[in-house]
């Protein structure tokens, strides 16, 4: 009888702790089934205006009107009006347009980049991957804003220079992760077996490695996507992205710093949330896809 008792009360802790772990895994899928719910209807809401919101008002609605000048968030205008009267929730959905066309747009052509420099080092090996690498390390210790402004310095005020500076300044992480995989890959039993068939190391290149790298050099370009349109706001606000006349977050920010001085807080405000909600937005999205494909390493996807 007694050693039923122990047996008994020895089982309860050890009960009690697996239910009191399954639980917070519990609480830890809930919580992360929540933000992954809010990412997504943030995501969708930013797309769906984006492409439905230029169709139904134009942009040439948005005519200076003085009379209307700095007026607050209003039924008329939920936003308010900038300094010259124009509505500011339309230009902050138009500043958007252009933000994720420039971040969507310099994400791919990096990962592009990215995955042909870090895949090319890792298939050679060798001289030719200690080559690539140190040019990959020249360019990472140039700070990547410092770098962009030179870039887009040589251009003309516009979106393709910002998409070019953005690509080539974002590519080096891509290229990293690109090459840890298929080091990784080359090691595998399937890749000494067509390698020992006679296959060109250009085949097992194209056929098993690349395929292999491909999720990870996805959500590469997911998670650039985010800093590619901070790196287009900041190139705006500085004067060195897309023309001054033009609807665009980061110069509506630095048009507002007079405004914001007087005490009008809206021109300042709804730009800069346009610019943080987004991409917090995408991240969380791209966080999550991180977590699912590769829950064990994401410290090697942070960019």
């Amino acid at each position: 009888m007694a050693d039923t008792d122990t047996t008994t009360s020895g089982a309860g802790p050890a009960t009690s702790g697996t239910a009191t772990s399954g639980g917070r895994a519990a609480d830890g899928r809930g919580r992360r089934a929540v933000r992954v719910g809010v990412s997504a209807a943030l995501t969708a809401a930013v797309v769906f205006a984006v492409l439905v919101v230029p169709l139904l008002f134009p942009l040439d609605r948005q005519a200076v009107d003085l009379a209307a000048k700095l007026q607050p968030p209003s039924l008329t205008h939920p936003f308010g009006t900038d300094e010259v009267g124009r509505d500011l929730l339309l230009r902050c959905v138009y500043g958007l347009r252009v933000s994720l066309l420039v971040g969507v747009v310099a994400a791919l052509a990096a990962t592009v980049i990215g995955t042909a420099v870090g895949a090319l080092a890792g298939a050679l090996g060798s001289w030719a991957d200690r080559a690539v690498m140190r040019v990959v390390d020249l360019f990472s210790s140039v700070p990547h804003l410092l770098l962009g402004i030179f870039i887009v310095a040589m251009f003309r005020p516009g979106v393709w220079p910002v998409i070019i500076s953005v690509a080539l300044t974002h590519w080096l992480s891509t290229a990293r992760i690109v090459r840890a995989e298929v080091l990784s890959l080359r090691s595998r039993p399937y890749i000494d077996a067509a390698v020992s068939g006679g296959a060109s190391r250009w085949r097992v290149t194209v056929r098993h490695l690349l395929p292999g790298v491909l999720p990870q050099a996805g959500l590469a370009a997911v998670l650039m996507v985010p800093h590619a349109i901070w790196h287009e706001s900041a190139l705006s606000f500085l004067g060195l992205g897309l023309p001054a006349h033009e609807a665009s977050l980061g110069i509506m920010v630095n048009a507002a710093r007079g405004s914001l001085l007087a005490g009008d807080w809206w021109p300042t405000l709804f730009p800069g949330v346009f610019i943080i909600v987004p991409t917090l937005a995408i991240a969380g999205l791209a966080g999550a896809w991180r977590e699912r494909i590769n829950p064990r390493r994401r410290s090697e996807l942070m960019l």
